[in-house]
This record gives C-alpha cells, structure tokens and sequence, in this order.
C-alpha cells in the first residue's frame, strides 16, 4: 500500500502567488478606494432636455405658394447641427467666458488629480478635461437633445447647463438672421431680374405697336375676318338679284350689266382681302399679316412669362419679408436645467467594482500564464 499522504504545506511558489494577489489586486484596491472615498471630490450633475422646434402657424410662405424653403433649413439638420456646436471648443470658451472653468473644476488639485483640472492648463488641456465632465446625448430621428454637466457644487452645474442652453439659443439665432439674410438677398435679386425681364418685354412690345401702328393684330385680324364675311353675304345678294331677273332681259341692259360689275367688285375686293392672310417678303406691306401675328404672338408669351415670373418673384420677396420680420426656429426646452441635490458622482462603488473586477481578471490571467509557462519549462 502506498503511503497517506502527509498534510498540505505552503511552498514558496504559493507565497509567491498570494504575494502577486496582494501587489496586483489587494493594494490597488485599497488605494482606489481611499481616492474614491477620501480625496475624490462630490461632484453634482444637473442635466436638461431641449430640441428645436420650428413656428407654427400659416406664414406668409406657407399661403403665397408653399415656399416653406425660406425658413432656413430643416429641423434635423438644425439639431444635428446645434449637438455638433455644443461639443466643440467655442462652446467650452463661452461658457469659460461666464464661469471661470479653470478655477472651479482646479480646487480639488493636487490632491484629486483625475476629477480635477490643474489652474495653468492651456485651452486644449482644458477642453479635453471639458469633454469629460460635459455628456450629450442626441436622437437623431426625433431630434432631441439631451445634456448633462457634473460639477462640484450644484449651483455651478446649473449656471453651466443654462450658460450652455442662452448659448445654444444665440446660436439658433445666428441660423435664423444667416437664413433670413440669404433668402432676403435673393429674393430681392430675383426680383430685380423679374422686373428687368418684364420691362424688356413691354418695351419690345411697345416697339412693334409704334412700328405696325397696330395695337392688337389680333383684333385687327378678326375685324378683317368681319369684312370678308360681309363681302361674302353682300356677293351671295348680288347673285341672288341677277338671278331674278327675267331671263328674257338683253345683255346690255343697265341692271344686268350694274349686276355684274356690282359682283366682280365685291369678289374682286373678297381676293384681296384673302391675299392679305398670305405672305411674302415685304415685311412693310399689308400681305405680310400672318409674319406680323407670329411676332406679336411670341412677344405676348414673352410678357406673359415676364409677367408671371415677376408674381412669383414678388410672393418670394414677401414671403422673405414676412421670415424676416419672426422668429421661425427657436430652442424648446422639455426639461428645463435641474439643481442637484445628493452628489452622484463619482459612482464610487460602481468604479470600485470595475477596478476589483478588471484586477482579478488581469492577476488570474498572468497567474495562469505564468503556470503556462513553468509546466512547459
């Protein structure tokens, strides 16, 4: 039989195990947790929800024809725009502008190294210090904006988050007066091009008029038309007398004879004036009507396109003005900024439980790596 084996005893490997758990996971441990609950200031988070919203209401685009594209833009754009804005570095010089960043956030320094700022710290020291204690959250289908500050007292949380809400508003502002600036601009260029155009056509029109000395070839075309026809009824009574006459009526006679001058007038005077529906060269004469009705047309449907260009151009132009004179976009806050009561950072125990967690497994891992490594030498 083999021999029982004798009790268990510590070796010096095992020594060496529970020594690397104390140096890799015992005292960092103990040393977080005297920083967390020792030096690590309270720090106080006030937070607040906002969107942009555009006016409501029957503007002055909405009735001249839909012209809603002078509002400035679309409402998600406008956000997407304003949460870029809120995190970069002009947001963080305003607010440091206002409230002196350097010296609240550096009262913990030295001694609170990781949730304080030293005072001498340059812009951009501070600025990623800033992204630290500044988080926002953004929906980009709604459009909602959600922010929250951390500081060290629950005043100063506020003053920063309503700093940051009268700034975001200048900001919405600038939007509205850029995009009222360049709709305004434009409208009223469109609108001197519009008038341009439509005091050329009225002046080509006016031209052609002083040149034929005819105002409305058209009219003057259907009261022709008027002659024709009567011509036509006066020949068709003409053929009609010499018809009644008696068949046994010489040849020479008078009535006969007035007749048939009469009826070779009257068509004599039907060709000529159907001749002048024809055309040819001379553009001066009277037979170059149909010439002279084309060019009337087209400058009529120039002065028509002119003249309606001009009603468009016009509505813009009041429509710009209307913008102009409102404010169309403007900063809705749904949760105004909150004054903390209890500090709820740092989480202490939270970070605690991460830092025991990440050692543990960081210890077990270099433990078995090592072990690994011993059995195979």
């Amino acid at each position: 039989m083999r021999p029982v084996a004798g009790p268990a005893r510590l070796k010096r490997r095992h020594y060496g195990l529970m020594l690397s758990f104390v140096a890799m996971v015992v005292v960092p441990v103990i040393l977080s947790a005297l920083y967390l609950f020792v030096l690590a200031n309270d720090q106080y988070a006030s937070r607040a929800g906002f969107t942009i919203r555009q006016e409501d209401g029957n503007s002055a685009s909405a009735i001249l024809g839909g012209l809603s594209f002078l509002t400035g833009g679309s409402q998600g754009v406008n956000a997407g725009v304003l949460h870029e804005f809120m995190q970069s570095q002009t947001m963080m010089e305003k607010v440091d502008a206002q409230i002196d960043l350097r010296a609240h956030y550096g009262q913990g320094w030295p001694w609170d190294p990781v949730y304080s700022i030293w005072p001498d710290a340059t812009t951009e020291e501070l600025f990623g210090f800033w992204k630290r204690v500044l988080r926002l959250s953004y929906d980009s289908s709604s459009g909602l904006i959600d922010l929250t500050v951390q500081a060290l007292d629950p005043d100063t949380a506020q003053a920063i988050a309503m700093v940051i809400l009268e700034t975001s508003q200048t900001m919405i502002n600038q939007l509205n007066d850029t995009a009222r600036r360049d709709a305004l601009a434009n409208a009223d260029r469109e609108l001197a091009d519009a008038v341009e155009s439509l005091r050329v056509a009225r002046g080509a029109l006016t031209v052609f008029r002083a040149e034929t000395r005819i105002v409305d070839p058209i009219a003057d075309i259907q009261g022709r038309l008027g002659v024709v026809s009567n011509l036509q009824q006066q020949l068709a009574q003409a053929l009609v007398e010499l018809d009644l006459l008696d068949p046994s009526t010489r040849a020479d006679d008078p009535r006969r004879a007035q007749l048939d001058r009469r009826i070779t007038v009257i068509r004599d005077r039907i060709d000529q004036e159907r001749n002048f529906f024809g055309t040819t060269t001379d553009v001066a004469s009277d037979s170059s009507y149909p010439e002279m009705i084309a060019q009337f047309e087209g400058l009529s449907v120039d002065l028509e396109f002119a003249q309606r260009n001009y009603t468009a151009a016009l509505a813009a132009r009041q429509a710009a003005l209307s913008n102009a004179n409102r404010q169309s976009l403007y900063l809705a806050a749904y949760i105004p900024p909150t004054k903390a009561q209890d500090a709820e950072f740092p989480r202490r125990v939270i970070l605690l439980s991460m830092i025991l967690g990440f050692l543990l497994m960081a210890w077990a891992t270099a433990a078995l790596v090592y072990y690994s490594l011993r059995d195979r030498g």
